[in-house]
């Protein structure tokens, strides 16, 4: 509990409960020496009538304890003077000692810098209505406000005509064209018959000596009424070449020739039918006929030796070539029709 006594120099002093120093305030130290400044002669007077036997004035006064003064050094908020203030005149100052600062604890950056965007983005989102009512510069330099401009565009919009003078270009149907499935049909036969050319110039033939005018055709029936690039077709067609028909209507044509089949081993039959020459031996212009392996040739040359050079289609498959065989392996010869 405290106490409202006050010592010789005018402190005020509380009841020693314990041994513990009592530490004072830089503004209390300065109280008490303002407070002890008038009374120093009331403390000498004081002092000369308590003084023991034998000790003088001076003496006794000197007794009289002194506020104690912290040095300039350790006059800091963070340093106490030490020592209590007793009742008795012996007092004793602690000395000072310095306490030791708190230690700061460290703050993580993170934190600030995510705390620094979110105060940015909500500054923006504040502001961005703001910025969107805003004012604009007109053309003639005047401030106007946004939604007056944008309603000046939409009446500027509404109110465009088109003069009746404008000539706009006139479209017609017929200027524009599908492809009709028949038209992709015939772009893939004519790229068909492109490549296949390609082939058979690639091939020689020519150069060979044929003159086979189908020479790249596909599979339907050619105007001799034999099937493109067979071995009867060539053979037709080199029988109307030696007769001076090259083009329709042919001499020789399938009624006229084998009327009774088409087939190459039904050749033969039909020479006899038509009391046409078949013999064993070979002239430049006949027909070689291979009964058993169903084909035919053009006789085109008659070698020294007695072999013959032939030529062909469809010995090897639809394509023209040339053999020269001994007469014997031709199993016989079918003259020229008329002969």
């Amino acid at each position: 509990m405290s106490s409202d006594r006050t010592d010789a120099c005018g402190v005020p002093v509380g009841e020693a409960t314990s041994d513990a120093p009592v530490f004072l305030s830089r503004r209390e130290a300065r109280a008490a020496r303002e407070a002890a400044g008038p009374q120093s002669s009331a403390v000498a007077d004081a002092a000369a009538a308590e003084k023991p036997q034998g000790m003088s004035v001076v003496q006794a006064a000197a007794v009289v304890p002194q506020i104690p003064i912290a040095p300039a050094a350790v006059m800091r908020s963070d340093v106490a003077l030490a020592g209590p203030i007793a009742k008795s005149a012996d007092v004793a100052v602690a000395k000072p000692s310095a306490v030791a600062s708190p230690k700061r604890a460290r703050r993580n950056p993170m934190r600030a810098m995510a705390s620094l965007a979110v105060i940015g983005g909500l500054v923006a989102v504040v502001g961005l209505p703001a910025y969107g009512q805003g004012s604009v510069l007109s053309d003639e330099g005047s401030v106007v406000a946004s939604a007056a401009v944008a309603d000046a565009s939409t009446v500027s919009a509404q109110s465009v005509t088109v003069s009746a003078d404008l000539a706009l270009p006139e479209l017609e149907r017929d200027q524009f064209e599908a492809t009709s499935p028949e038209d992709l049909a015939l772009i893939r036969q004519q790229s068909a018959i492109a490549s296949a050319n390609a082939l058979y110039a690639a091939s020689g033939a020519r150069e060979l000596g044929d003159d086979y005018p189908w020479a790249t055709a596909g599979y339907d029936l050619s105007p001799l009424n034999y099937y493109y690039r067979q071995c009867t077709d060539f053979v037709a067609w080199r029988l109307n070449r030696d007769v001076g028909s090259f083009s329709a209507p042919f001499r020789w044509a399938w009624a006229d020739l084998t009327p009774n089949g088409g087939n190459a081993s039904q050749w033969k039959a039909a020479w006899d039918a038509h009391g046409w020459t078949v013999s064993a031996t070979p002239v430049v212009g006949s027909v070689a006929w291979f009964g058993w392996d169903n084909h035919v040739a053009y006789v085109k040359a008659i070698n020294a030796d007695g072999s013959v050079l032939l030529e062909e289609y469809n010995y090897v498959n639809r394509v023209y070539g040339q053999r020269i065989l001994a007469a014997a392996d031709v199993e016989a010869f079918l003259y020229p029709p008329g002969q």
